[in-house]
């Protein structure tokens, strides 16, 4: 595994932090380790680590450390030493330096959270009978009654998957 700063060498320094039900891990390498002050377990803040990585034009208004949430008061300082931030308003406060900071440690900027596969079955099938419904609608405008016939019967059977999935606990 390589190191998350130098991409270069080989991490020997793994370190993860749990706040509430999120966890973050950082690996790297003993040089890499000595430059973040990383010795010492206890003498440092993940964020501060995180937030070192993200290009120094994306940080949250750096030259401002005044600047508050106006909903709940959280600072940059408040996030540092937290390492989360105070409310759902503090993500447009500082959101300037997060879309970076943001990209380092997840897939993208944009919380994609998970679906139970029951509940997707569900969505896409309702997404489809809408779709069969137009096809359907297009059809019958166009007197094209085999074609809206064939529509019908998919409707059907898409109509009874879903029931089926509704009546499943």
């Amino acid at each position: 595994m390589l190191c998350c700063i130098c991409k270069e060498k080989d991490a020997k320094v793994h370190l993860t932090q749990i706040v509430g039900d999120k966890m973050q891990k950082v690996d790297l390498c003993e040089e890499c380790a000595k430059q973040k002050g990383v010795n010492d377990p206890a003498g440092f803040s993940l964020a501060d680590l995180l937030l070192a990585w993200a290009p120094p034009r994306r940080l949250p208004r750096e030259t401002s450390p005044d600047v508050k949430c106006p909903h709940c008061g959280f600072t940059q300082a408040d996030f540092k030493k937290a390492g989360r931030l105070g409310c759902s308003e503090c993500y447009v406060t500082f959101a300037e330096g997060l879309e970076g900071l943001l990209k380092t440690m997840h897939k993208g900027i944009k919380h994609m959270g998970k679906v139970p596969q029951s509940l997707q079955q569900s969505r896409d099938l309702s997404e489809k009978l809408k779709t069969l419904q137009k096809k359907l609608d297009k059809a019958v405008a166009e007197e094209d009654f085999e074609q809206a016939a064939q529509v019908r019967d998919e409707m059907k059977m898409t109509k009874d998957k879903l029931g089926e999935l509704s009546a499943t606990p």
